[in-house]
């Protein structure tokens, strides 16, 4: 197994040590634009190895897509990352081009490869390498929604004084401030509905904490966070690799799934060898559904952009 990240910032270098860690591939390749950085993060996780117990071997190299040939999976990190009052869909304009230039590359050297892209705007920069390649909607996936949801599960454990692993919370629409969607009718301690368990209130607040969770750690760190995106990126392609069939939501594209088309957007997805094998139908209420709509609609309008700049 041989698997690729583009891009050896925070969050792609957070992705690759969680990997290596894994030992999800026998080799993982971290190619970045800049002289000798992949290079260095790549050694420095390397000489962690010892110490931690893993085989990986981690290869860094400088926009050589030749030394990425033949990936099975590759994590797409590209772009400048957000800066405080930022919003996602402003880096659109720059993030668009180097993603379209990444796509290119991967389908040059691995066009079996499934794709991974945490790359933002996420939503539209699924849809633009969904188009930009060509390749089956199954083999391009968004990681916004488990990024989300991990965030939800965050708020939901402190809210109830529980361990976060005892939670279960499901985010999808857009991985957006303002269209992100967290499902509260489906949170749940140990099977328990967290809705019989906080009030109204504490509810709102919660949701309210998840939607901004970005944001706010971009207003405390100056800049985008990297430890969550990246492990939420690695738990994905674990579940790729290792064929593990689990449920997670992601950006994917839809084709009357949720009543929309021509769009990725996130849902409820079985991750697997294949990437994403089936779109999970979780019976949304008319409020949810409602929701759903209007955060399709606020990511079909960014993906209009695309189009504005010429770029598809």
């Amino acid at each position: 197994m041989k698997i690729t990240v583009i891009g050896a910032g925070n969050v792609g270098a957070t992705c690759a040590n969680v990997m290596a860690q894994k030992e999800l591939a026998s080799e993982l390749v971290l190619l970045d634009i800049k002289e000798g950085f992949a290079e260095g993060k790549a050694l420095d996780i390397m000489q962690t190895a010892s110490l931690l117990g893993f085989n990986t071997r981690v290869i860094g190299v400088t926009n050589d897509y030749s030394k990425t040939a033949g990936s099975d999976v590759v994590v797409v990190t590209s772009g400048i990352p957000r800066k405080p009052g930022m919003t996602r869909e402003e880096l659109i304009g720059t993030n668009a081009g180097i993603v379209k230039d990444v796509a290119a590359n991967i389908l040059k050297f691995s066009p079996n490869a499934i794709i991974v892209v945490i790359s933002n705007p996420m939503d539209t920069m699924t849809y633009l390498t969904l188009k930009a390649t060509g390749l089956p909607k199954n083999k391009v996936i968004g990681m916004g929604g488990i990024l989300d949801s991990a965030r939800f599960d965050t708020y939901l454990s402190l809210a109830l004084g529980v361990p976060s692993s005892e939670v279960q919370g499901t985010v999808i629409g857009g991985h957006g401030d303002t269209t992100m969607i967290p499902l509260t009718r489906f949170a749940t301690y140990n099977g328990i509905p967290a809705s019989t368990l906080l009030s109204a209130d504490e509810l709102n607040k919660v949701v309210s904490d998840t939607m901004v969770g970005g944001a706010t750690l971009t207003k405390l760190l100056g800049t985008s966070a990297w430890y969550a995106p990246g492990a939420a990126g690695a738990a994905l392609v674990e579940s790729i690799v290792r064929d593990e069939k689990k449920v997670f939501p992601c950006c994917v594209s839809l084709d009357g799934e949720y009543g929309q088309k021509d769009i990725c957007i996130g849902v409820p997805v079985v991750i697997g060898k294949n990437g994403c094998e089936k779109i999970i139908d979780m019976k949304l209420n008319s409020d949810e559904q409602a929701a759903f709509n209007k955060s399709a609609d606020a990511v079909r309008s960014m993906n209009g952009v695309l189009k504005e700049l010429n770029i598809l």
